[in-house]
């Protein structure tokens, strides 16, 4: 409820600071006095645009708060919004203060003296309090709302929570489709990867082969010189008539004579110099074997040299080694396994998402045949208790229209409403009038008591172009209403405004040259001079308000 209203230094009001009941809360008071000053600064409160124009002429600054506090079964929704925009509270002191400094350069915003955005008073104003008025903060207009509220008065809070549940299960599955799918490639990169394998098992390299035929392909373009420098070196180390195996023989032969001589000294030259001799044998035998190696065929030279060419494009496509060319293949084919593995778990994943959208379908279909039913019901009660509020042959009606599901279903709803046989019925956003509409959300109100969650119901001059019997059925109404919520009433008739719990009157004095309003908490003699002077004055008048003070302290409503 709205426990305590405090305005400093706007438009007409110096200073003011209000406490209001639990129940019905009735404003009167002349025209022009400054009664819509309190609706604007409950409007201001809940996140409506404000300007330097309403600070109080000669002041800097002006100042508005308000204590609002909640039950039990609000708390746990209101709890959840406080805690996302990071606003301190305590569950043992369910109010929250709402308050706004307005100076003539900036505006400043604070919930529990935590500083918010406008977005945010405006999110808790959904929560906490509906205005109707000319200017109204009208949550039952919104589609969403009125969705809300007939769930409610349904009592679908199971089937919504399936329809939950379902579309919390698909957001899940996407986000781990997407997890899966973050590492896969694309049917576009599966294509690259397929080119990249097949040109790399085109040329089929092997490791080291570009190190190995680059030294072939090398010798190969250098045969002649090769096979000249090995037959030049072979003749010279045993053909040649001063070959070096010949100079190591006659070498020998001295050295046999020297034995004769010398038989013990000389018995390791002789070793040694066979040695030579046997080794120069062998490097002879080894440049032959070299050179019977070398091929001067032009064919195998030049396919040498396409292989190198084949290999060095590898290389310089994915390398720049041969053995990075390797680990790209072996990359490219597990990716390329990850996709022909992937139509498999899409397929998996495609069927699971197909089954919770048919689940999905089928839960949103029980949802929408249960809200029509439910529709016929509500219309017909709010119908009835327009007929007692002077709408006696009006029409009101749900149109339905089918929308994606989701978590709330398949549904969209237009509330439609006529007030007079004949009459085109449109949505209720599009009424014009400001008295007609607020007689119609109270109908909705009265009979939507037990399923419309908003504390606080603000009505703004709800009994205009009203009188007689129907201005008694609208002041019995809202003493109703105000059994179940909270009830403030900005009321321009006797006969609604003695149906009140508190009434509170508005009067606007000239002092020194400047304009104040001032807001005043009645009491039983107050309230009888109020109504009176709302009556015409008089004695007359003073007796019709006593009566109708008596008669509203007898109300079913009052008790």
């Amino acid at each position: 409820m709205l426990n305590w209203l405090k305005i400093v230094n706007l438009a007409l009001i110096e200073s003011a600071d209000v406490e209001f009941g639990s129940r019905f809360n009735v404003i009167t008071g002349e025209t022009g006095a400054g009664k819509s000053i309190l609706l604007g600064t409950v409007g201001l409160l809940l996140g409506e645009r404000a300007d330097k124009s309403l600070i109080r002429t000669g002041q800097e600054r002006c100042e508005i708060s308000a204590g609002i506090s909640f039950s039990a079964e609000d708390q746990e929704e209101l709890a959840r919004l406080l805690n996302d925009c990071g606003i301190p509270w305590e569950p043992e002191h369910p109010e929250i203060q709402l308050r706004r400094v307005i100076t003539k350069t900036q505006n400043r915003n604070f919930v529990n003296d935590t500083p918010v955005t406008i977005q945010t008073l405006k999110l808790l104003g959904e929560q906490l309090i509906d205005i109707h008025g000319a200017n109204e903060h009208q949550s039952l207009l919104s589609r969403a709302r009125q969705l809300a509220i007939l769930d409610r008065y349904a009592n679908l809070k199971a089937e919504k929570a399936a329809c939950r549940q379902c579309c919390l299960e698909l957001k899940q599955l996407e986000q781990t489709r997407s997890e899966a799918f973050a590492v896969m490639p694309s049917a576009a990169e599966a294509r690259q990867l397929e080119a990249v394998v097949y040109d790399i098992e085109k040329v089929s390299p092997e490791p080291g082969e570009d190190e190995r035929i680059s030294a072939q392909h090398q010798l190969a373009a250098n045969a002649r010189q090769v096979l000249e420098l090995t037959g030049q070196s072979g003749q010279m180390l045993c053909e040649a008539e001063t070959a070096v195996t010949e100079q190591l023989s006659a070498v020998y032969r001295h050295l046999l004579e020297l034995e004769r001589l010398d038989p013990q000294g000389s018995r390791e030259l002789l070793t040694r110099c066979d040695l030579l001799i046997e080794g120069t044998r062998e490097l002879a035998g080894l440049l032959e074997h070299y050179a019977g190696k070398v091929e001067l065929d032009e064919e195998t030279f030049q396919e040498l040299e396409l292989r190198l060419s084949e290999l060095q494009t590898l290389k310089r496509h994915y390398g720049p080694t041969l053995e990075q060319v390797f680990a790209i293949l072996e990359d490219a084919r597990h990716r390329l396994s990850l996709y022909q593995d992937s139509a498999k778990l899409r397929a998996q994943f495609a069927a699971q998402e197909q089954q919770l959208r048919d689940r999905l379908a089928a839960l949103a279909a029980d949802l929408s045949a249960k809200r029509r039913r439910a529709a016929d019901t509500l219309c017909a009660a709010v119908r009835t208790q327009l007929a007692t509020l002077g709408f006696q042959r009006s029409h009101l009606a749900i149109a339905f229209q089918a929308v994606e599901p989701g978590e709330n279903g398949g549904d969209q709803i237009d509330f439609i409403f006529s007030a007079n046989p004949g009459e085109t019925p449109h949505p209720l956003r599009q009424i014009a009038s400001s008295g007609e509409l607020s007689r119609v959300m109270l109908a909705l109100k009265t009979v939507l008591a037990d399923a419309d969650a908003v504390p606080v119901v603000i009505f703004d001059e709800i009994d205009v172009n009203i009188g007689g019997e129907t201005a008694n059925q609208v002041g019995r109404s809202l003493a109703a209403l105000a059994v179940k919520r909270q009830i403030l009433s900005i009321s321009h008739l006797a006969q609604v405004a003695a149906c009140g719990d508190r009434h509170y009157a508005v009067s606007k004095k000239l002092q020194q040259d400047r304009t104040f309003s001032h807001i005043k908490l009645l009491d039983q003699a107050g309230r009888i001079r109020e109504l009176s002077r709302m009556l015409g004055g008089g004695p007359a008048a003073e007796r019709h308000a006593a009566e109708l003070l008596a008669g509203a302290g007898s109300n079913p409503g009052r008790k």
